[in-house]
């Protein structure tokens, strides 16, 4: 059985404004030993993006792509994290929906330009009701964005969140397209749930998961490098191992770390524990 392979988020080493700054942090990411990355890949006010297409040219990504295969690194994913008006993400709000939607798509079809075939985001927040019009409104709008990325070959991956797995592998099901998935994040899970759950819901959304977050909480530092929090590595791991996954463990660090390369390093190195055993 393949193994799963350690990568890095970039915004975690900051905004990539212009494709030189996208270079630095693919070199960072590699010279850790990270053999992907995933890119931020949507142009917001509080981190701008040269890979999306309405900053940056064709020529830009494909300088871009240039560079991750001359550094021996693959894109993980890509990701596509929008806001709404109330919620991160906003795709079950009414206003400005139709906005999120296309950009997302575009998002989608950048992904599939520069080769990759993943793009993960919060849709927002999933109400328990069925019934209530929020819910009906971010069954339609992922569905639709989830049947773009059918059509050109790229994955929507909804990352978990404040709702349960089983909230979100039921809703997953009902929208009922397989190039709907996950990217599994156990830390959101273990600061709004439990550890048991954190790991419990890799059983639950299983071969839904496509993508993984590699960070830990710890709630007395508010750090968030691996092994140095309350997170249920043990576990964690060997559930992954047991429904198959061989993807990536993303080293994701949003804590505004002060020295956030020795941390990745850190992370690195306690991931690399895992693979090596």
């Amino acid at each position: 059985m393949s193994e799963m392979t350690i990568g890095c988020a970039l915004w975690t080493l900051g905004a990539t404004p212009d494709v030189a700054a996208l270079a630095r942090q693919m070199e960072i990411a590699a010279e850790i030993g990270c053999t992907s990355v995933q890119p931020w890949i949507v142009n917001v006010e509080y981190d701008p993006c040269i890979l999306d297409p309405e900053v940056g040219s064709a020529d830009d990504r494909r300088e871009a792509r240039r560079i991750a295969e001359s550094l021996g690194l693959t894109f993980s994913g890509f990701c596509a994290q929008l806001q709404g008006a109330v919620t991160w993400g906003g795709l079950e709000e009414r206003e400005g929906l139709q906005w999120r939607i296309d950009k997302t798509k575009q998002a989608l079809d950048t992904t599939a330009e520069l080769g990759g075939d993943i793009v993960t985001t919060h849709a927002g927040v999933l109400p328990e009701d069925k019934s209530e019009p929020a819910y009906q409104t971010m069954l339609a709008s992922v569905g639709e964005i989830a049947e773009h990325g059918a059509k050109i070959g790229v994955y929507f991956a909804l990352e978990t969140g404040q709702e349960s797995p089983q909230a979100l592998g039921d809703f997953i099901d009902e929208v009922g397209n397989p190039w709907l998935k996950v990217n599994y994040d156990p830390c959101n899970l273990l600061r709004f749930g439990t550890e048991a759950g954190a790991i419990q819901g890799v059983y639950i959304l299983g071969d839904k998961i496509i993508h993984t977050h590699a960070k830990d909480w710890n709630p007395e530092t508010m750090q968030a490098t691996c092994g140095e929090g309350l997170a249920p590595w043990d576990g964690y791991i060997g559930a992954l191992r047991d429904i198959g996954y061989a993807g990536v463990l993303a080293i994701e660090d949003e804590t505004g770390n002060e020295n956030m390369i020795e941390s990745i390093g850190r992370s690195y190195a306690f991931l690399r524990g895992y693979l090596d055993a």
